[in-house]
């Protein structure tokens, strides 16, 4: 597979958002999903609509979520309807909570551990997609980006506790961790391949937290912003940000590598590249002046 081109650029702005999609030479067809994090109520990490309204704009976008396995203030329907509205998401475009009524099975065609993935039923209303992430730690898969952003983000909350326990829900916090990875690359391939050619992905690299957007109580972030970065690859994407995090010289990054490297983070990419719907390997473009 030869290697996949992913932009670069160090600012961070609404408007550079924009810039960094159109490098990428594609014009999303039809009913586009944004797919982005909500934040957890009392998060102070995630990114705020005021950042993510442009291109939004810009694609003419519905933003999507699904519910969460877990407690919180986004784990049923109406609760995720009250975080939406509190924190500004529909003030700025129209909102889906995909698995609000049920979700649909989709067949993973080349899988770890799971051959079916379980999102929300209103993905098959979209056409498009595009996959904003905000690239921070987490607690359990060591970092997120854009396969865990369509794997478990995109997975009903059912979905997300098949995937957490890597095919049995009853083991949602106790399966084999490295299965549970594997899995989330299992249901990252079902989303790119249903989408095909019509998937692109975004990822900001700022308020990088070791903790994820779904945490209410999350440290402040440690290491220093580094950019934005886009592909139609998400597995080169994900790789160049870990990648761009080893190469800094900000003190900060031990912080965010010790998350990173003691949940084994990076095999989630090594999954996902085993699978055969991207690749590690890619040409790394700075678009800034």
């Amino acid at each position: 597979m030869k290697k996949a081109k992913v932009y670069f650029t160090k600012e961070i702005t609404p408007e550079a958002m924009i810039k960094m999609y159109e490098k990428l030479g594609i014009k999303l067809p039809g009913k586009v999903a944004v797919k982005l994090h909500s934040g957890e109520v009392g998060n102070q990490n995630f990114l705020r609509p005021v950042f993510m309204k442009p291109i939004i704009d810009h694609v003419n976008g519905t933003i999507v979520e699904c519910n969460t396995a877990y407690e919180g203030k986004r784990n049923t329907t109406k609760d995720h309807w009250e975080t939406m509205k509190l924190h500004g998401w529909c003030d700025i475009a129209d909102v889906d909570i995909m698995d609000e009524d049920g979700d649909i099975e989709l067949e993973i065609k080349n899988y770890h551990h799971i051959s079916v993935n379980y999102v929300g039923d209103h993905l098959k209303n979209y056409n498009s997609m595009l996959v904003l992430s905000h690239f921070k730690g987490h607690p359990m898969g060591g970092f997120g980006g854009a396969l865990k952003n369509i794997s478990i983000g995109i997975a009903s909350s059912h979905g997300k506790a098949y995937i957490h326990g890597a095919g049995d829900v009853e083991k949602i916090w106790t399966a084999d961790h490295d299965s549970f990875l594997e899995s989330m690359a299992d249901a990252a391939y079902s989303i790119d391949d249903y989408f095909k050619d019509n998937i692109v992905y975004i990822n900001v690299m700022c308020n990088m937290s070791v903790d994820c957007d779904c945490c209410a109580v999350a440290e402040d972030p440690a290491i220093a912003d580094i950019g934005i970065l886009c592909s139609k690859d998400p597995i080169a994407l994900d790789q160049a940000c870990l990648d761009l995090v080893y190469a800094c010289d900000d003190p900060g990054r031990e912080h965010l590598l010790e998350r990173i490297e003691s949940r084994n983070g990076v095999h989630t990419v090594e999954a996902a590249e085993k699978l055969g719907f991207g690749t590690r390997q890619y040409e790394l473009i700075c678009v800034d002046d």
